[in-house]
């Protein structure tokens, strides 16, 4: 084989194994721990629903991928069959809320609707509801 494409075959396979290395690493990191996170915004479920609403491109900018401590009245609580629990806050739409995920609560039966809740975690949009990742309860009555 000629010296050209040995090298070139080296580079492509170079590359191909750093980008599988690069994805595995990816792929296993550890979400950071929202309770000892220190939070980028601390805003209520309701000021944080407006913000999206008024402006989704700007409020994107602003919160998505950062780290959020939001305050509102627990709205419902939903477990998925794969023991995600969904808490939604209440926000003075009747249409929109602010959805927050925690992976490690297992008891709903733990949250009551009607109470004053505090979850900090990671703010990954707005589809209808705004959406919180990786929470964690920071404050519950």
């Amino acid at each position: 084989m000629k010296t050209y494409i040995k090298v070139a075959l080296f580079v492509v396979v170079f590359i191909a194994l750093s980008g599988i290395l690069a994805a595995l690493y990816m792929f296993n990191m550890k979400h950071a721990d929202m309770s000892k996170a220190k939070p980028d915004f601390v805003i209520s479920a309701t000021l944080l629903q407006k913000e999206f609403e008024a402006d989704e491109t700007a409020a994107s900018a602003k919160y998505v991928n950062k780290i959020i401590e939001v305050t509102g009245i627990l709205a419902s609580v939903k477990q998925s069959e794969s023991n995600i629990l969904s808490i939604s806050l209440a926000t003075e739409s009747e249409l929109s809320s602010v959805i927050c995920t925690l992976t490690d609560l297992s008891d709903p039966s733990a949250f009551k609707a009607g109470e004053e809740i505090t979850l900090r975690g990671e703010c990954s949009g707005f589809l209808m509801d705004v959406l919180l990742n990786n929470c964690k309860v920071i404050n519950k009555p």
